[in-house]
């Protein structure tokens, strides 16, 4: 690694901040995309970013320069995710307790790959099984999403070698993230697709949140609305170290969104931000969505009207478990959903009408990073 690197929580790679100013050495190691397997696919192989031979000069803002990507979908996840070479994959756990599968999950993935993985898990639903075993299992990052994470559990985490990642909406629960003494805290403003805790969009939080922790050396992360290299650089400028992208992930090759749902997500310009989907199962989780026909038909669904009694329209397979997906039901449809997937929900974020095609994912990311050069390389190399 040359002298115009530095590793970010303590990895060498797969969470990287990029040159310091005038340095020379390109972005060779960045932290990108999760890549979704089949269990029976072969590892992909990962296409390289440019050397530092072919990268031209460019100077960078003096602040840390870090990409860092999640799976913010189930969809793009339940099934094994390898971290290949500048890459950083996070495996999102499942909802109900199954420390068997998790683990099993978990050794699958690492018979792919040597690189460091991360476990995501959303605390409203019963997770300590399953977070034993991520510990146990010693991955490189947890990221928690909705609700408290306490200092206690941060600590047992940190005991294991595993950092954690903290997503919140709000201020208040940015302050108790770092109370909690948190490695990384990502701020998701309503732009967000899918489950969005907080009311607040990403440009008047983002900032506040960097205020209240810059006396605590803990890296923000931004998320929310952020699909390409206009979008990180506007982050970075906000006070971001670093930024977490999920929408644009979707409508990629290796995603593991149903065909279906990743053309309406390059078709379709216009989101919402509702509670119609999942009622039952998380009724206080609203959600930002895909202004599908279906969903436009029903967006007025009356209150006690839950997908309980909706009749089944489809069934998919999660977390190797066969469902059978009601109408209104909260689960987006993957490669193995079948019956009517145009009326099943697709989270999408705010952003996604500057999404106009399928790429792979290694190419959102060497996109993002040379349009976020060529941002600071024409917009910002005045302001020295």
């Amino acid at each position: 690694m040359g002298s115009g690197w530095r590793g970010i929580l303590g990895f060498d790679y797969g969470i990287l901040p990029g040159p310091r100013p005038s340095s020379r050495e390109a972005h060779e190691r960045v932290a990108g995309p999760p890549t979704s397997l089949a269990p029976s696919s072969p590892p992909p192989s990962p296409t390289p970013l440019p050397s530092a031979s072919s990268a031209s000069p460019t100077s960078y803002p003096h602040h840390t320069f870090l990409f860092f990507s999640s799976v913010l979908y189930y969809v793009s996840s339940v099934n094994y995710c390898i971290s290949a070479d500048h890459w950083l994959a996070t495996l999102l756990t499942a909802l109900q307790p199954a420390p068997d599968y998790v683990r099993e999950l978990i050794r699958k993935t690492r018979s792919l790959t040597s690189r460091p993985f991360g476990a995501a898990i959303v605390l409203p639903f019963p997770y300590e099984e399953n977070l034993r075993v991520v510990l146990e299992e010693k991955l490189a990052v947890l990221q928690v999403y909705w609700g408290e994470f306490p200092r206690e559990w941060v600590q047992e985490a940190h005991r294991a070698g595993v950092k954690v990642l903290h997503q919140v909406g709000s201020l208040e629960e940015a302050t108790k993230a770092k109370e909690a003494g948190v490695d990384g805290i990502i701020v998701q403003g309503r732009e967000g697709g899918g489950h969005v805790i907080g009311q607040e969009g990403l440009i008047p939080l983002l900032p506040r949140v960097v205020d209240l922790i810059s006396d605590s050396g803990i890296p923000v992360i931004a998320a929310g609305g952020i699909v390409d290299g206009r979008g990180y650089v506007a982050a970075l400028g906000f006070g971001a170290q670093g930024v977490c992208l999920g929408t644009r992930f979707l409508a990629t090759e290796e995603s593991y969104a149903h065909p279906i749902y990743k053309e309406k997500v390059i078709e379709m310009s216009r989101t919402d931000y509702t509670n119609v989907f999942g009622r039952a199962r998380w009724s206080y989780a609203p959600q930002r969505v895909l202004e599908t026909p279906f969903y436009s038909g029903c967006k007025n669904l009356p209150d006690q009207e839950t997908e309980e009694n909706q009749p089944i329209i489809g069934h998919s397979i999660i977390h190797g478990v066969h469902k059978d997906i009601h109408r209104f039901a909260g689960i987006a449809p993957n490669p193995t959903a079948t019956g009517d997937i145009g009326s099943m929900v697709m989270y999408a974020g705010q952003s996604v009408g500057l999404i106009t095609e399928i790429i792979p994912a290694g190419e959102v990311v060497r996109r993002l990073v040379a349009e976020a050069k060529d941002v600071i390389r024409e917009r910002l190399s005045d302001f020295h």
